[in-house]
């Protein structure tokens, strides 16, 4: 049995407990951080509809492991597939990282007009217009690298933020004493990347997706499948669907962040995201998502991960809190996007 069939076997046996308990305990500790909650004014999730929807669902995903969450941000009711097992995040942390960027912010020890200047060894491996434009261009302000990083999931900028709070230590320690669990962010996407494929450390000269490419079909199949398997089974730079729940929650919650921050980084994510076919097609128009995605590259018909998570709000004002974790799968990127697509239209459902 390879690492990946192991993976999924042991995640199919937790997918029923982890629903019905996971669910449960959640909503529970919900309610007593809130002792003022009365009655809920929005209906229930109908928690039945989405077991055995998701489960349909987690079917056609297959071989790949999904995880799914959806919260409700009034009630604080949950329902949850996988909930404790550990997704690689890709471009997800980034929302955790312009988070503790804005909180540098609100402390007053950085700026929004702060100008980055750019060496050719501050660049990082694609995704990364901002590398893909050097040395064009070569001083962007905090303001232009965080919407970067958050909206475009570019990694120099992401990388270049990190760097500036005090690396990925920082973040970590950051995520801690907002009580965030099950959200880790260990490294630079300078180091993720190649890591992903077996590469040797990421150089200046392999910016831009075709010298990345050819840099990375120098490594033998055999080696390039064998990391990728290690990097999907590695605790480090990953979330659960009930830790990221737990963020946007917070997040939602101001809990996280001052007014004027918490709406800046809603605001990059809800207006100017470039992913527009996942979670958000499946979901109304007139709806309002704020999210980031994120996405591994495709390597010898494998996907390490393919993820979306973010907060929707109804025409209504209804809100609720949404995370897709797909790890390992076969699919093609369309199909993986159409199963996205069909969690949030089933989520919809679910809420009435």
């Amino acid at each position: 049995m390879t690492l990946l069939q192991s993976v999924a076997a042991a995640s199919a046996s937790l997918g029923r407990r982890e629903i019905l308990i996971g669910g449960a305990s959640l909503s529970l500790a919900a309610c007593a951080r809130s002792p003022l909650m009365t009655v809920s004014h929005t209906p229930q999730l109908d928690m039945k509809g989405l077991e055995a929807g998701v489960a349909k669902i987690a079917v056609r995903a297959a071989p790949g492991i999904l995880g799914f969450a959806l919260r409700n941000l009034e009630s604080g009711q949950v329902w949850v597939r996988l909930g404790e097992h550990p997704f690689p995040m890709q471009s997800v942390f980034k929302l955790a990282l312009g988070a503790a960027v804005l909180s540098e912010i609100d402390a007053g020890r950085l700026q929004l007009n702060e100008v980055f200047s750019i060496p050719s060894e501050a660049l990082s491996p694609p995704w990364s217009p901002i590398a893909e434009a050097w040395p064009g261009q070569t001083s962007y302000a905090l303001l232009d690298l965080l919407t970067a990083a958050v909206a475009n999931s570019d990694n120099t900028a992401a990388d270049l933020l990190m760097k500036r709070i005090g690396g990925p230590g920082a973040v970590s320690a950051w995520l801690r004493s907002k009580t965030v669990d099950e959200v880790r962010v260990d490294r630079y996407e300078r180091e993720i990347q190649p890591a992903v494929y077996g590469m040797a450390s990421f150089r200046p000269a392999w910016k831009g997706q075709a010298a990345f490419n050819a840099a990375k079909a120098t490594v033998p199949p055999g080696q390039r499948h064998a990391a990728m398997l290690a990097y999907m089974a590695d605790p480090r730079d990953t979330s659960t669907p009930r830790g990221m729940l737990g963020f946007l929650r917070k997040l939602d919650d101001r809990e996280l962040l001052s007014e004027a921050s918490t709406r800046r980084l809603l605001g990059i994510m809800s207006d100017r995201v470039r992913i527009s076919d996942r979670l958000k097609a499946g979901l109304p128009k007139d709806a309002i998502f704020a999210h980031k995605s994120g996405t591994s590259g495709t390597d010898q018909g494998l996907t390490a991960a393919f993820n979306d998570v973010g907060i929707f709000t109804l025409a209504d004002k209804r809100r609720y809190a949404i995370a897709a974790f797909l790890s390992g799968s076969t699919a093609p990127q369309k199909d993986r996007a159409d199963l996205f697509a069909d969690l949030a239209r089933l989520s919809v459902r679910s809420i009435g």
